[in-house]
């Protein structure tokens, strides 16, 4: 709701806009309240109008990209139906371009280093996201033998970690993240090698 002297329509949104950006420019911990405050056209006091503190700022932040990064991977999740392993690797490459597309989102998510129980919101939004994962997971893990069948928990864990781990070291232009090979080539190959591991390529073929 508009704010009266305010000559933004959402003035709230306009601060998350800009801290999103410096987000982008300078990390989570590079940018002040009062410069989200300059980028988006206010006095510093205005901010406390809407947050209690910088924290506060990124949490917001944070709870948005969880939001998108939720309804992303919910869509490559269904995309991927009825295939078990379709829809599984297809919550793979969604990590992977939220990423790519969604960067000041994504830093205030993963690294801003905020508790996911850091308020009610946004554990329950942490939560949400992980969740398509592990249920994509689970799955999967039903074409494996009772015997030999790790938990979905963990065979989810270890491609959140691998999709992070591309994304961090080859898909953000960082100095030296220069790789011979495509960010999506890397990620998918090593989702194919973990899975055959597990015998489950072969299980879906």
């Amino acid at each position: 709701m508009p704010k009266r002297g305010y000559h933004h329509g959402n003035l709230r949104q306009a601060l998350v806009d800009a801290a999103l950006s410096l987000i982008e420019e300078k990390g989570p911990t590079g940018f002040t309240l009062s410069e989200a405050a300059k980028q988006a056209g206010v006095t510093p006091a205005a901010v406390y109008r809407h947050f209690e503190g910088r924290e506060d700022l990124i949490i917001e932040c944070a709870l948005q990209g969880h939001a998108i990064f939720g309804d992303l991977m919910e869509y490559a999740f269904e995309s991927g139906q009825p295939s078990a392993l379709r829809a599984f690797e297809a919550t793979g490459r969604a990590y992977l371009a939220f990423a790519r597309k969604h960067p000041g989102h994504y830093m205030a998510m993963f690294e801003s280093g905020l508790s996911r129980h850091a308020t009610p919101e946004l554990a329950r939004a942490v939560a949400r996201s992980r969740g398509v994962l592990e249920r994509a997971a689970e799955d999967l893990s039903r074409h494996i033998p009772p015997e030999r069948r790790p938990p979905a928990a963990m065979v989810s864990a270890h491609i959140w970690a691998m999709s992070h781990g591309v994304v961090e070291l080859f898909a953000r232009g960082k100095p030296g993240s220069n790789t011979p090979f495509p960010p999506e080539d890397l990620l998918e190959a090593g989702i194919g090698v973990y899975l055959r591991g597990l015998g489950l390529i072969e299980a879906e073929a």
